[in-house]
Order: structure tokens, then sequence, then C-alpha cells
């Protein structure tokens, strides 16, 4: 499916009752078999390696933080390399792709959320709310909506692991148009929320030596 093109729907379905617009385009893709092929693609070792030096880092720079949620956790190597760094965290997923999920469900303690984004709601707080990946993804309208849902879920911590760029940019992903942005997410998210400061940024590089991952910035922000 590397080459694959999936079409844009002409316009949403809309629900008889609810009189609202069901699945973005973006939502349908990860639901499906695009996502269960990106799930078999992130996985092994040497990822596995760069992540947990790049969380080392983050985490270094966070205290006390006892719980944390993923956006968009996947198949969960993320959370799995948090608690190895910080044992008695608990832990939390929203996750809108079903296989990812299966492989959720292998990590114990684990609560997780079988949805879109879109549609969480969140129940309790969290020292820490991670998303690595997941905005750069998001159809631009409802960037609004979860960066909302990213401040009120967090009770200290956001941090955002995504593409940089100073200005909103389209880029092609994997032949698809409209599946990939690249902004200053974390500009746009402080702005939006005056009290969340920031605490530190890095950026990784795909040719490092050592731990090489994709070529993303982090933020660790803090509410005051």
């Amino acid at each position: 499916m590397e080459d694959a093109v999936y079409a844009l729907p002409a316009e949403r379905n809309r629900h008889p009752i609810m009189e609202k617009p069901t699945e973005t385009f973006q939502e349908d893709l990860w639901r499906g078999s695009f996502g269960d092929e990106y799930a078999q693609r992130n996985r092994g070792a040497a990822l596995q390696a760069g992540k947990t030096a790049l969380f080392a880092r983050i985490l270094a720079r966070a205290e006390r933080v006892r719980s944390a949620i993923e956006f968009g956790a996947n198949i969960g190597l993320n959370l799995r390399i948090i608690r190895d760094l910080l044992p008695q965290v608990a832990l939390s997923a929203v996750e809108i792709n079903a296989s990812a999920v299966g492989e959720l469900q292998k990590i114990a303690g684990v609560r997780i959320y079988h949805q879109s984004v879109l549609d969480f709601k969140p129940d309790h707080p969290c020292d820490l709310v991670l998303c690595m990946g997941v905005l750069i993804h998001l159809p631009t309208e409802h960037l609004g909506t979860v960066y909302d849902l990213l401040y009120a879920t967090s009770s200290r911590y956001v941090c955002l692991v995504e593409y940089y760029n100073p200005v909103p940019t389209e880029v092609a992903y994997r032949g698809l148009k409209n599946a990939l942005f690249k902004r200053d997410f974390a500009g746009e998210l402080m702005d939006r929320h005056k009290d969340l400061s920031l605490v530190d940024y890095g950026f990784v590089y795909h040719r490092d030596p050592i731990f090489p991952l994709d070529d993303v910035t982090w933020f660790l922000l803090e509410k005051s």
C-alpha cells in the first residue's frame, strides 16, 4: 500500500437523526487498513531504542509524573517505554484502530479508550498528556477542539512530538493528499491557553548515529 492513493469523499455523510457529520476522511483512513499497516510498520528494537532515548530526555524535565495518557497510542510502544522509565505510572490510551487496540490490550493495567481523538471526553486528569505524530494527521478545522482536549485532560504537562513548521503547510503522505500537515502546534496551543509555558523542546534527526528517529520536534509544556 506504499503507493496507494485514497480519494477524498465528495462530502461527508450525515446521520439521519443526529444531523451531524460522521467520520472525517482522516478518521476513516486510520481506522481502516491504512492504520493497520502503520501499526505493523512502526515497531522493532531500533525504533524502541530511539524512542527510549527521546522519552528519557523528555521525562527528565518533568516532575512527579504519576499518570500519563497518550492520544493516538497505536500499539502502545510509547506507553511501554514510559512505564519502563517510570514503573509506577498509571497509563491510559486513546486509539481509533482496532488492530492497534488489540496490541494495547496486552499491556497490563492500561485504561483504553477505543475511539477517535475527536470523540474523546476526558473523565479523569493525567499528570502528562502525550500526543506524538497525531496532530499532523488531523483536519485543520478540528485542531482547536483537540488543543482544548489536550489542555483539559492534563493536570500539569502536555508533551507534543510532531513535525514543526513556522507556518501551516500540507505535505504529501504515502501518496495521499489531505493526510499530513506541518505547523507550530505547540505555539498555537500556548496561544490558545495562556497559562501553558514552555519547559523544554528539542529535535530528533533521522541521521543520528546512535538513536535515529524520524525528523520530529518535541515540546514539553506545563500549566502554571
